[in-house]
């Protein structure tokens, strides 16, 4: 991860450094102390960031790679509803009390044929409400009194959040809305039949992407047309967007893909899909790290595809930090849910 820490701090330290293209004599003196302090600097923030390096042996890192593992997609573009074999069981609807999306239960194909950690297989999964968006910092912080994020902004969605904080979160809406909480925070398990709210698992998470397609991506096969729906690192301009100003998804979504990693609740697993049960799979059992989906403002489009796996330490120790590349929407069981 180094690549992820030091960017940021080559930044600030880019900054600081003095501008040596003027030819008086003041300036050079005055470069001279500048630079004089910028070393001081530099030396103490090395020190200090040793420290803090020194404090985290239980949250090792790998940082999202951008390159896929696949060839790249096919140059033919189809449209967001063509090749829809997916069966779903009836329309999607609103949550009138938040802004979330029921999303129908139905069958369809997980997996991306070109990626060794997700052949495709058959999975049907029941009726839930996602959230419409991202979380935003301004919903974070309403809930939680905190705001982590580096790039702030109200509208923006929530970010250098662990999945850890992302479950307290999920626990801390259900109680002020008056629902069960799913986690036991002190076992990290979920009650999947707790009213409240809670992280999707990773097939629900992919049925809600898709919306009915078997395309790469929701809206075909070719990357064309991502900036019309994704924030991404060709159009972001190096930071994180305000939630729902592209285009949704068929089912409404919005930044499903893109803007920032979205945290599921599975334990990821290289071939947890060989073993997966068809009827609302939950991913394994135990694990190292947490499924991570979407695709992120500073990644390729590439893994904005819909079946794009990609997973990160949950950071369950106060030491451990998140970054600003990790947020998360919530999900939540519906009434008389159905699968198809």
């Amino acid at each position: 991860m180094a690549g992820v820490l030091g960017e940021p701090l080559r930044g600030r330290l880019t900054q600081l450094m003095p501008d040596r293209r003027a030819d008086s004599k003041v300036v050079r003196k005055s470069e001279h102390r500048l630079n004089y302090r910028t070393m001081k600097y530099y030396i103490v923030t090395a020190f200090l960031l040793s420290v803090a390096l020194s404090l985290l042996p239980g949250c090792e890192r790998k940082a999202p790679s951008d390159a896929a593992q696949a060839p790249a997609p096919n140059s033919h573009s189809t449209g967001a509803n063509s090749n829809n074999s997916a069966t779903l069981s009836n329309k999607s609807g609103t949550d009138p009390k938040t802004e979330m999306i029921q999303i129908p239960g139905g069958r369809f194909m997980m997996g991306d044929k070109n990626e060794v950690d997700a052949t495709p297989h058959e999975v049907s999964v029941t009726s839930f409400y996602i959230d419409k968006t991202l979380v935003t910092q301004e919903h974070f912080q309403k809930v939680t009194g905190a705001n982590p994020s580096r790039w702030k902004g109200d509208k923006n969605p929530v970010e250098q959040v662990r999945w850890s904080d992302a479950v307290r979160f999920c626990n801390q809406r259900s109680e002020l809305e008056g629902l069960q909480p799913c986690y036991d925070l002190k076992t990290w398990q979920c009650n999947f039949e707790a009213t409240g709210y809670r992280l999707p698992t990773e097939a629900e998470w992919e049925y809600a992407c898709r919306g009915g397609s078997t395309t790469a991506y929701f809206f075909g096969d070719s990357p064309a047309k991502l900036g019309d729906f994704a924030w991404f690192d060709k159009n972001s301009g190096g930071h994180p967007r305000p939630v729902g100003q592209k285009q949704p998804n068929p089912f409404g979504l919005y930044d499903i893909c893109g803007n920032t990693w979205e945290w599921c609740n599975d334990f990821y697993k290289v071939d947890y899909y060989q073993e997966s049960p068809k009827e609302d799979p939950r991913g394994p059992k135990e694990g190292e790290n947490k499924v991570v989906r979407g695709g992120a403002w500073r990644f390729s489009s590439e893994s904005c595809r819909s079946g794009y796996r990609y997973n990160e330490s949950p950071g369950y120790a106060d030491v451990c930090f998140g970054y600003d590349i990790y947020g998360f929407r919530c999900v939540k069981k519906a009434a008389n849910a159905v699968r198809n």
